[in-house]
């Protein structure tokens, strides 16, 4: 108890918005959903989500001896938006790119736990590894998974990323809370590619981030006029979901957007450089789909 103390308020004193911990194991109820969502070839291109089954499932595969899963949020909703006359991109890349921000978060922590409860082996992790975030997330009780696939919280809605620690240390372990989507189906029928063909199932390619982010090739023609001006990522059905009524903007100072960002039209994002893009997107997500990729999802969009 004392050590699942200090961590969580280490984890609130370094900007987390909240820490959960789960018994460290085997994702029983997600191997056949994920092995269904792959067999449908609802991961589309992203053939990495295929590699690791095993590991994606289970994490003392990942950290020898792994006792316990410790999963953190970090808000990352911003205070102001982009122009309205202006190609969208989503929230989580207005800032500097979240990996490398909460890693460092995530090293501080692990140092302090070595620091004052002793020698402890784990490692960390940012969407960057086979870890079902969300899954654990939602067991260490931080959340629910909604209708969208994403965790939704009922005081902070779902703007946050989500990160892990997984160590070989015994912790007291937190219970999973209920669903509170109801009968809600707003992000269901915002969607405009339709890609959550079901409540909790979103085919991976149909979905917006995954044409403007993921996809290498040509956007599919049947996808032209459906994609509301985003230009990288979507937010649609974060946006409509009632539970995001309650974010709350962020205070992680990396987390604040570009100023030329903020205010450029649909115009400027036309005729951008690729000077202007590196300049601008320096430390940002946005890099991931590189210069001729954000030119190819304008051209798309105009």
């Amino acid at each position: 108890m004392k050590y699942t103390q200090f961590i969580k308020s280490e984890a609130k004193r370094l900007g987390f918005l909240s820490c959960g911990i789960s018994k460290a194991g085997f994702l029983e109820l997600e191997a056949p959903r994920l092995e269904n969502w792959l067999n449908k070839n609802q991961n589309g291109q992203m053939s990495y989500m295929e590699n690791h089954f095993d590991k994606r499932l289970d994490t003392t595969l990942l950290v020898d001896g792994a006792k316990s899963v410790i999963s953190l949020l970090l808000n990352y909703y911003p205070e102001t938006s982009q122009v309205s006359d202006s190609y969208k991109i989503s929230k989580y890349a207005y800032g500097q790119d979240y990996h490398f921000v909460i890693k460092e978060k995530l090293k501080e922590l692990l140092f302090l736990i070595h620091e004052n409860i002793g020698e402890v082996s784990g490692r960390a992790f940012v969407d960057s590894a086979p870890v079902l975030d969300k899954a654990w997330a939602a067991k260490s009780g931080l959340g629910w998974i909604g209708k969208n696939s994403n965790l939704l919280t009922q005081k902070v809605g779902s703007f946050y990323f989500i990160a892990e620690l997984i160590v070989d240390l015994d912790l007291e372990y937190d219970s999973a809370t209920t669903d509170h989507c109801g009968t809600c189906t707003a992000c269901i029928d915002s969607c405009p590619t339709e890609a959550i063909v079901a409540p909790y199932i979103v085919d991976g390619s149909k979905c917006i981030s995954y044409f403007t982010i993921e996809l290498k090739d040509n956007i599919p023609q049947e996808m032209k006029g459906k994609f509301d001006d985003w230009a990288f990522g979507c937010d649609i059905c974060q946006d409509v979901c009632p539970w995001n009524k309650f974010s709350k903007p962020h205070d992680e100072p990396l987390f604040n957007p570009n100023p030329e960002l903020l205010s450029m039209s649909k115009k400027d994002w036309e005729e951008i450089t690729e000077d202007t893009f590196k300049k601008v997107f320096k430390d940002s997500p946005i890099k991931r789909t590189k210069f001729a990729g954000l030119k190819r999802n304008i051209e798309f969009l105009k």
